[in-house]
């Protein structure tokens, strides 16, 4: 599908309550905005997550819904649910119904499950990302009510998949991570001539990392590592005194700009959430990623192809303690031969130019619905 195609007026995209779920929406309403300044995009999330903050910061409007988990096993929320999805669709339904929605695209989670239901009411196209290689509840749901399914991992299975990969931000798939390092070290408060270390636990943190660290970070300053660590909103932890001769270990909440993280960072210590994977390897960040160890075990299948090619190490989340951090990762930091032979395989399986084709597959659905 061309990208001068003509498209819909008006898209509706559904998708909420961590990064994961909002950064490749936002990616996807920037490609559909650069192509069609004029179409109007709408978000569909919830007044709690992540997105109520985000979505209307990038200058699109946010229609919620209640947030309707979708319990796994039976139980009394089981026994709710027929209520409180009803009124989800319903409001789902109002969202795209004033905003003239032409197309639904869902990115999973609890918001996109009564979005596809709203949609199939209305006989509206829908188009289905997938960001794990693990499919969720919602999108096996999306995937069983269009043909029009794109997934980040080949190994996902979806009915009518195709690969695309992960829609990424340009300030992420435009980053020249060499070109921008000085003015990302000053910005962090960081300094040039020290290998450095990016943890991150994500949007929401990660408790495991943030107590390892917390722990070893006097030994990583001494040692010559400097740290960067993103703890997570409401979750910071005290940085080390800084020793003299040591390298600088700086503590943020949040990030708004990771883009700066990326270009300061020469290594990175991270979750190995879908959106993660595919921005590290977008830039060519070699990780030690930690999977988080509940769920259905997507996030140690997302990293696979990189850790396989040789970008990243895997380490279980019970392996991961100050003493690792000291006895593994300060060695690994401080071999800048070796972190650049995981820098070039980690770039050797990154995908870059998924937000455009996201935007082809709305674009072919929205023609598809017209036929």
């Amino acid at each position: 599908m061309s990208a001068s195609s003509p498209g819909p007026s008006s898209v509706l995209l559904a998708g909420g309550g961590s990064a994961g779920h909002v950064s490749p929406l936002l990616a996807l309403a920037d490609a559909l905005r650069r192509r069609d300044p004029g179409v109007r995009v709408t978000a569909l999330g919830t007044s709690t997550g992540l997105e109520a903050r985000i979505v209307p910061e990038r200058g699109y409007p946010l229609a919620t819904v209640p947030k309707v988990a979708m319990p796994r096993r039976p139980s009394a929320d089981l026994a709710r649910l027929p209520g409180a999805l009803q009124g989800a669709v319903a409001a789902a339904g109002r969202a795209i119904d004033e905003a003239g929605a032409q197309v639904v695209v869902g990115f999973g989670g609890y918001v996109s499950t009564p979005a596809y239901l709203a949609a199939r009411r209305r006989r509206l196209p829908i188009v289905v990302h997938e960001q794990n290689s693990t499919p969720g509840l919602a999108n096996r749901l999306g995937a069983r009510l269009t043909p029009y399914v794109a997934t980040t991992f080949p190994e996902t299975r979806l009915a009518h998949a195709r690969v695309l990969g992960m829609p990424l931000r340009p300030e992420i798939t435009g980053l020249d991570r060499a070109a921008q390092r000085p003015a990302a070290l000053a910005a962090l408060g960081l300094e040039d001539g020290w290998p450095t270390v990016l943890v991150t636990g994500g949007s929401l943190g990660a408790q495991r990392l943030n107590e390892a660290f917390a722990a070893a970070g006097g030994d990583l300053a001494a040692a010559g590592v400097q740290v960067l660590h993103v703890t997570g909103r409401g979750k910071a932890v005290p940085a080390p005194a800084r020793v003299p001769g040591g390298a600088p270990y700086v503590v943020l909440e949040y990030a708004d700009r990771m883009e700066l993280a990326y270009a300061a960072a020469d290594l990175v210590v991270c979750r190995s959430g879908a959106n993660t994977v595919c921005e590290l390897t977008a830039v060519g960040l070699p990780a030690v990623y930690v999977p988080l160890p509940i769920g259905n075990g997507e996030q140690r299948l997302n990293a696979r192809q990189v850790v396989a090619a040789g970008g990243g190490l895997l380490v279980d989340d019970p392996r991961l303690s100050a003493d690792w951090v000291r006895r593994e990762l300060v060695p690994l930091a401080g071999d800048a031969g070796r972190v650049a032979a995981m820098a070039a395989a980690a770039a050797s399986v990154g995908r870059r130019g998924a937000d455009d084709a996201l935007a082809d597959l709305v674009h072919e659905a929205f023609a598809g619905g017209r036929s």
